[in-house]
């Protein structure tokens, strides 16, 4: 079995085994990880050799780490990181390079045909209909989207939000509520078998799903990071953060939606932003919680989603595509029957 994992801003770990008599048999760790001294290398494979299959993460990564020999570095990688890899080998898990990947960057879609299309092309790719798809959103509208679980009332002002001219939208995920200001931010979603991320938790997921943004904001020259649970933040601020969704097919739905040039004064009439969320992000202001992409590199909005999608082509190879005719047929049959109605934005008033 052969397992990878590349850690969130960190090395790729790579792991071999078999399975003998429901242990770990002939485990050889291997990556581009830095480790001192030679002979921890050794160490850690004689660790998980023997170990019973069925092992979780916290098992494996604690049997590691008391194998290490004092003194030991580890750079670029974990015990955590190790664990997660055997996991994903015992668990057979996929990885970028085994799928045929499809870019869709279309024209502008109102906020709440959005919404449906997240549901209906993670259905497609679960289904086995689409290839695993990058999705850049564009829209004209600004619009207010919120958690699948979040209180309407208690998240969004509808009288600033009707003044301001924004849209409310229920989306399929959980997470926090996103303020999206036309041309004021950029937003993703990535539709993938589970497959790819089987073995991993999902804080892990999260992380691992988005490592390719982090490599292209980090080559347009922002120190761009991944702070759990589903923030990507930098030195300066937050920049965006993340959600996602297990569909019951088989299909992952992860989208991040990152500030361009975010107007805070704005927003913080817009969105009803408790003085407890805002504490716990060691801020006075929630202006000053979102560091615009804008302030950061100098670039257009378009340039950076150029810089991104060309760094997701590089990395996993990638072709263009287009929402079919069927695909938009059953998001529009979503917004009348589900996404539109007043039932599902208030399904939490």
């Amino acid at each position: 079995m052969h397992g990878e994992f590349k850690v969130p801003g960190g090395k790729l770990v790579v792991v071999d085994l078999e399975v003998v008599d429901e242990r770990i048999s002939g485990f050889r760790l291997a990556g581009d990880f830095f480790l001192e001294p030679d002979s921890a290398l050794e160490a850690i494979d004689d660790a998980v050799n023997g170990l019973p299959a069925d092992s979780d993460a916290v098992t494996i990564a604690s049997a590691i780490q008391k194998s290490l020999p004092e003194g030991a570095t580890l750079l670029g990688f974990s015990p955590e990181g190790v664990a997660t890899a055997i996991r994903r080998a015992l668990q057979r898990a996929t990885s970028w390079r085994d799928y045929e990947w499809q870019v869709v960057h279309g024209s502008a879609e109102r906020p709440v045909l959005q919404m449906a299309l997240d549901q209906v092309l993670a259905e497609e790719v679960g289904a086995g209909r689409r290839k695993p798809t990058l999705r850049i959103w564009e829209w004209n509208e600004p619009a207010v989207v919120i958690g699948s679980f979040q209180s309407l009332k208690n998240e969004v002002d509808r009288d600033n939000a009707d003044k301001f001219g924004f849209d409310v939208v229920r989306r399929i995920s959980g997470g926090g509520a996103m303020f999206m200001d036309s041309g004021a931010v950029i937003t993703y979603s990535i539709y993938v078998p589970a497959d790819l991320v089987q073995g991993m938790s999902f804080a892990d997921s999260y992380a691992f799903l988005d490592d390719w943004v982090l490599v292209a904001l980090k080559s347009l020259g922002i120190e761009a990071t991944y702070q759990p649970l589903n923030d990507i933040t930098s030195p300066t601020g937050k920049i965006g953060g993340a959600a996602q969704k297990r569909l019951g097919n088989g299909a992952v739905l992860h989208h991040v939606t990152m500030s361009y040039d975010m107007d805070g004064e704005k927003m913080v009439q817009v969105l009803r932003i408790g003085r407890e969320k805002m504490s716990d992000k060691g801020t006075k202001s929630a202006a000053k919680r979102v560091d615009p992409l804008r302030s950061q590199t100098g670039l257009e909005r378009t340039a950076i989603i150029d810089r991104m999608v060309e760094t997701f082509e590089k990395l996993y190879g990638a072709t263009p595509s287009e929402i079919t005719p069927e695909e938009r047929a059953k998001a529009e049959t979503l917004v009348t029957e589900k996404f539109g109605t007043d039932e599902w934005l208030q399904r939490v008033p």
